[in-house]
């Protein structure tokens, strides 16, 4: 072989490594997330807000945005040298089982570096079991089941409040409602899905109505996504409580709607969790919605003193031409935590992430919640600052009145009898 040909292979051979470090240089400066939502089923309108929220999160966090937010002005991870966010979403079809095999796809197949999600909180349950056992930290900002932050686990996180924190928040409206305006309450009757959701949600409210003293007259659990609802709501009237609990997902929420007003169920007052702020909810029942009373995380109206909200917000609306909403703003929050634990831990191993999630402290002005930050309890992971407020539907849009002192309109108590509705 000639010097000359000798000289053209090994230039070859140099170009060739330079084009695999390259390569190998594009994949370190793409970070993979996998997401665990229900995008088929009865909840896949609630899987696709939460996927929006998600996705204009990484938007924000690879982009160049105006916005007083982890790594909104600048692209991508900053001490990772600009390394963007990638999520890979995996259907959960609502179903445990698939919950915990979809997490061990993501993590052993697409190797995702992290995990978040995953709405259902029986389906976050055994995901996060598969992210234990494989040592993958697991973000939750959607799952409220406060027995998943009692699990004593290394890697698994929650952003938002638990179900013990809100049904606690609960009873505190109701004793600020006597207190403060004169309105007092006696009795509540609880009603729930009969997963890991209903089931520790009640179990909240009877701890709670027991500490705060309300008698509980009735406690209903019934099959999740029932088809007729007439003897639950039959054993609510002979109850007659002064107001009722309900914990239930959309399809629930929509069909005890419709049978409240058909069976003329009017209590003080209903108040209600999760599937009565959903996307599909005030579309489908429309006006028969107004004056339900539903513990959230996040409003429009937070707008008002908080400017930033109607930014995200704007950016949201433009981007899917809906209004952005209490969903959507929970799985918004979990992407910005986990940037900036990868940017402080200079890495996304395991444990120098996991390191970094205990030391977060990201500031309220930084996140677009009602809180005074993100910072996770040493022990439980569970974020320290979390909590609720109380929206109420006037006029079919979510409304804060309570706490009372960051109200955007007066609460209507007691509900208006259906008959009386215009």
């Amino acid at each position: 072989m000639t010097i000359r040909r000798v000289l053209l292979v090994l230039a070859v051979f140099a170009m060739a490594l330079a084009l695999g470090a390259g390569s190998a240089l594009a994949q370190q400066k793409v970070i993979k997330i996998g997401a665990l939502y229900p995008l088929t089923g009865n909840l896949a309108a609630t899987g696709l807000d939460c996927k929006r929220g998600a996705d204009l999160a990484v938007e924000i966090i690879n982009g160049n945005f105006d916005l007083n937010l982890p790594f909104a002005k600048g692209e991508g991870i900053p001490n990772l040298g600009g390394a963007k966010i990638e999520i890979i979403y995996a259907d959960t079809k609502g179903d445990p089982k698939n919950g915990l095999a979809e997490a061990e796809r993501l993590i052993t197949q697409e190797k995702v570096v992290a995990l978040i999600g995953a709405y259902q909180s029986s389906v976050t349950k055994t995901g996060s079991q598969a992210a234990e056992r494989l040592k993958v930290p697991f973000v939750c900002s959607d799952s409220s089941s406060p027995t998943l932050t009692e699990r004593d686990f290394t890697y698994f996180f929650r952003v938002s409040p638990h179900d013990g924190t809100m049904a606690r928040n609960q009873f505190e409206f109701l004793k600020d409602l006597g207190d403060k305006q004169g309105k007092q309450i006696k009795s509540v009757a609880l009603i729930y899905e009969n997963t890991e959701f209903g089931a520790n949600v009640a179990k909240m409210q009877q701890q709670y109505a027991k500490e705060f003293g309300f008698n509980v007259v009735s406690d209903i659990a019934y099959p999740a996504n029932a088809s007729d609802v007439t003897s639950e709501v039959g054993k609510l009237i002979s109850a007659k409580p002064d107001v009722v609990m309900h914990a239930a997902y959309i399809t629930d929420a929509i069909l005890f709607t419709k049978t409240f007003k058909e069976m003329n169920l009017v209590p003080q007052g209903f108040l209600t969790m999760a599937g009565y702020i959903e996307s599909d909810y005030l579309p489908t029942v429309k006006a028969d919605g107004n004056f339900m009373t539903v513990r959230s995380t996040f409003a429009l109206d937070l707008a008002k003193k908080k400017p930033m909200v109607g930014q995200v917000a704007d950016l949201y609306m433009k981007k899917y031409g809906i209004p952005m909403g209490e969903n959507t703003a929970r799985s918004f929050t979990a992407p910005f935590v986990l940037a900036d634990a990868f940017n402080r831990a200079k890495s996304t191993d395991s444990q120098a992430v996991v390191k970094a999630l205990l030391e977060t402290n990201i500031p309220g002005d930084q996140i677009i919640n009602p809180w005074k930050g993100v910072q996770f309890d040493p022990k439980s992971h569970q974020n320290i600052h979390a909590s609720a407020m109380l929206v109420q539907i006037q006029d079919e849009a979510y409304h804060t009145v309570w706490p009372f002192e960051a109200a955007s309109r007066e609460l209507k108590w007691p509900f208006p009898a259906w008959k009386d509705r215009k």
